[in-house]
C-alpha cells in the first residue's frame, strides 16, 4: 500500500496520512445550512471531499471508510426564510435537503455514509454543553450558555490567530452577558415563534458550532482522522469546534488532519448577487451545463488554490467530454463495473491523488489516457478500459448524463427549435446515419465500386465527420455542426 500525503491545515505542511485505525478510517465534512439552493461555491467542497472519499475507499477498502457530512437544519437564516414564505421550517429543510442531494448527485458525488441533521442530535448537544460547564469551560448567562475562550489555551492555533488579535479586529458590539468578547454561544433562548427545545437553561436552541462537535463525536468518536470544509469555515467555526471538543474530551485529539478547500470566483471576480454573477448549481444544470462538466472544471484546479469558474472553461470541458462520450459508445461493448475500475484504473492518476489530491495532474494523465483510447483499433481494448475505468474512479460515473445537453455537433438551430430532448434524439439519429454511411462505404469498397466509396468518403469529410478509415471506419469524430438533411441525402 503506497503512501497518501495530505496538507494538514493544523500543522501547515503536507504530511503522510496515518489513520488511527486502517480498518476504520473516519472523515467528517461540514455540510450546508439548508434554507436555499446550493450555489457553485457550496458545491466545491462536496466534489473535493468526494474525490478524497473515493481515494480512501480505493486504498483502504469501501467497508473500511466512514464519511459523515451533516445538514444544519436549525439556524436563524432558516427561521427568516420560514417567516418570509409563511411555510413550516420542516417543509423548507426537507425540500432543501432533497434539492441538495439531487444537485450534488448530478455532479457525480457519492452520498456519505451518514448525513445527520442537527435537530436529530439535540440531546447529545445538551449533554456536551453540560459537560463543558462542569469542567469549567462554559457558563450560563441570561438564558444563554457561552464557551469561555480563555479556558482553552490553544485557541487560535488552527487559524494562526491570537486571541488578542481577534479582539482587536472585532467590529461587532459585545453582548453584555459575555465575560470575554471572544466567548461564543453554545445555547441561546428561543421565543415562542422560534424552534426550540427544553434544556437546563430554559427553552432554546443550540449555537452553530456545538452541532458539529456533538454529531462528529456521536458518529465517529472523540478522535477521528480527517475533518474538512471550506476555507471560510476555518475561523470561527472550526476553531470553535476544536475548543469545544478538546475541552469536553481532553484525552482525545479530536480530528487528526484538517483540510480546507479555497474559495471560488466567477470570471475573475468574487461571486456576488450585486455583481450579477451569482448562480446556483441548479441554475447551471437548467441552462444545460452537464454535471460532469461542472465536476471537470472543479478538478482542473487544485483544491487549495482559488478556483475561477469561466464560461470558456465550461465550454472547453463540454466539448472534450462530448468527444469522450462519443468514444465510449463506440469503443466499449458494456458499462464498466466496480471490479473493472479496481482492475484497470490508472496508477498514475491514483498516485497523483495520493499527493494531496493533485487533481490537475490527475486530469492531465486522464487526457493522455483518452488519446491512447482514441488510438485503439478495437472494441474493448485495454487502453480503452483503462481510460473509462479511471473516469469512473474520478467520479465521472455515467457519461450518459451528457444526454442532458445535446452534443456539440447538433446545430444550434435544431436545439433552439426542437429543444434539448429532441436535439438529443437527433444526435442519436445522426450517429445511426453515420454508421449506415460507413457500412455502405465498406460494402462499396468490398465490391470495388470505387466511385461510390470515394463519394461517400469525401461527402462525410465535407460534412465535418472525420472517419478513421485506417480502422475500417470503426472510429469517427465530428469536427463541426452537422447538417442532418445533407447527411441523409448523401449517397
Amino acid at each position: 500500500m503506497t503512501t497518501i500525503k495530505l496538507h494538514n491545515t493544523k500543522t501547515r505542511r503536507k504530511e503522510v496520512f496515518t489513520p488511527l485505525d486502517p480498518a476504520n478510517v473516519r472523515m467528517y465534512v461540514c455540510g450546508p445550512t439548508v434554507y436555499d439552493r446550493a450555489h457553485l461555491g457550496n458545491a466545491r467542497p462536496v466534489v473535493v471531499f468526494d474525490v478524497l472519499y473515493r481515494l480512501l475507499r480505493h486504498v483502504y477498502g469501501a467497508d473500511a471508510v466512514t464519511y459523515v457530512r451533516n445538514f444544519t437544519d436549525v439556524d436563524d437564516k432558516i427561521n427568516a426564510r420560514a417567516a418570509q414564505s409563511g411555510r413550516a421550517i420542516g417543509d423548507i429543510t426537507d425540500e432543501t435537503i432533497q434539492w441538495f442531494l439531487d444537485d450534488m448527485g448530478s455532479l457525480g458525488a457519492l452520498e456519505p455514509d451518514a448525513m445527520p441533521r442537527a435537530t436529530q442530535y439535540i440531546p447529545q448537544m445538551i449533554a456536551m454543553i453540560e459537560d463543558l460547564i462542569a469542567k469549567g469551560h462554559a457558563y450560563a448567562a441570561e438564558g444563554h450558555v457561552l464557551f469561555a475562550v480563555d479556558s482553552y489555551k490553544a485557541y487560535g492555533a488552527l487559524s494562526g490567530r491570537t486571541v488578542e488579535d481577534m479582539i482587536a479586529g472585532a467590529r461587532v458590539e459585545v453582548a453584555p452577558y459575555k465575560r470575554n468578547p471572544m466567548d461564543f454561544v453554545l445555547w441561546k433562548p428561543s421565543s415562542g415563534d422560534q424552534p426550540g427545545w427544553d434544556s437546563p437553561w430554559g427553552y432554546g436552541r443550540p449555537g452553530w458550532h456545538i452541532e458539529c462537535s456533538a454529531m462528529s463525536h456521536e458518529l465517529l468518536g472523540a478522535s477521528f482522522d480527517i475533518h474538512g470544509g471550506g476555507n471560510d469555515l476555518m475561523f470561527p467555526h472550526h476553531e470553535n469546534e476544536i475548543a469545544q471538543s478538546c475541552c469536553a474530551h481532553p484525552e482525545s485529539g479530536f480530528a487528526q488532519v484538517w483540510m480546507h478547500n479555497e474559495m471560488l470566483q466567477v470570471e475573475g471576480k468574487k461571486m456576488s448577487k450585486s455583481l450579477g454573477n451569482f448562480f446556483t448549481v441548479r441554475d447551471l444544470l437548467d441552462q444545460g451545463v452537464p454535471g460532469e462538466v461542472i465536476r471537470f472544471v472543479f478538478l482542473s484546479t487544485h483544491y487549495r488554490k482559488p478556483m475561477d469558474w469561466t464560461a470558456e472553461k465550461a465550454k472547453e470541458a463540454e466539448n472534450l467530454m462530448s468527444k469522450w462520450y462519443t468514444l465510449e459508445r463506440r469503443t466499449l461493448s458494456r458499462k464498466l463495473g466496480d471490479d473493472d475500475v479496481r482492475k484497470y484504473v490508472s496508477s498514475d492518476v491514483v498516485e497523483a491523488l495520493k499527493s494531496d489530491l493533485n487533481t490537475p495532474l490527475a486530469m492531465t494523465h486522464v487526457k493522455k489516457l483518452a488519446a491512447a483510447a482514441n488510438s485503439a483499433r478495437q472494441v474493448d481494448a485495454e487502453d480503452t478500459k483503462k481510460f473509462f475505468a479511471t473516469l469512473r474512479f474520478l467520479g465521472f460515473e455515467n457519461l450518459d448524463m451528457h444526454r442532458l445537453r445535446p452534443p456539440y455537433y447538433i446545430s444550434s438551430a435544431i436545439k433552439e427549435v426542437l429543444g434539448d430532448d429532441e436535439a438529443a434524439r437527433t444526435a442519436e439519429m445522426i450517429d445511426a446515419l453515420v454508421r449506415e454511411k460507413i457500412a455502405r462505404w465498406r460494402m462499396a469498397r468490398s465490391q470495388e465500386n470505387w466511385l461510390v466509396a470515394d463519394r461517400l468518403r469525401a461527402g462525410l469529410a465535407d460534412l465535418g465527420i472525420k472517419v478513421d478509415f485506417v480502422s475500417d471506419g470503426k472510429h469517427w469524430e465530428f469536427t463541426k455542426e452537422v447538417d442532418l438533411a445533407k447527411l441523409e441525402a448523401l449517397e
